[in-house]
């Protein structure tokens, strides 16, 4: 008791305090500071900023887009005949892997085009196996597929450099 009622220790106890509240707002302060300015790691390079802005970059992956659709024609894909099996679209950089399911023993035409800047490997699980580099330039490549395979595996990597939109579309041949 004799300590609290000591003038010098009651001092130094509002003092104290007086510190800890003064720490504790400088403490705050820095604390929100740092969470809301851009964090960097020491050393670390900023990243180079995008020449184009997203909105560009996105209207021409559209328009690439439409053109690759209109190659194919499935614009308005005409099923009266019952030929029309599957189409799609992919960016370059995402590739074309699907698994297709044919009629086993009938045929077929796979046709491919890649609009864009450079070339894409096709590779098709056909016998014998399809392998091939195309082109990046609007102008489709087709491949006859006879005697089926229940399920066709279709693959397109972009090689190195190629950016745009590869299409597909698969028709069963009319006999």
């Amino acid at each position: 008791m004799a300590l609290l009622g000591n003038p010098v220790m009651m001092h130094g106890l509002r003092n104290s305090r007086r510190d800890a509240i003064l720490l504790a707002s400088i403490l705050s302060a820095a604390l929100v500071t740092g969470c809301s300015s851009d964090h960097k790691d020491i050393g670390s390079k900023d990243p180079k900023p995008s020449t184009t802005p997203p909105s560009a970059t996105s209207d021409q992956t559209k328009v690439l887009e439409k053109k690759v659709e209109e190659v194919l024609r499935v614009t308005h894909v005409d099923d009266t005949n019952g030929l029309f099996v599957e189409s799609g679209l992919e960016r370059v950089s995402d590739g074309v892997h699907t698994r297709s399911a044919l009629a086993n023993g009938k045929s077929y035409t796979l046709v491919v085009v890649c609009a864009g800047v450079g070339k894409v490997r096709l590779a098709v699980t056909t016998k014998p196996p399809v392998r091939q580099t195309v082109e990046c330039n609007s102008v489709p490549v087709r491949q006859r597929i006879t005697d089926a395979p229940a399920q066709l595996l279709t693959d397109v990597e972009g090689l190195a450099g190629a950016t745009g939109v590869i299409g597909w579309r698969i028709d069963e041949l009319a006999k």
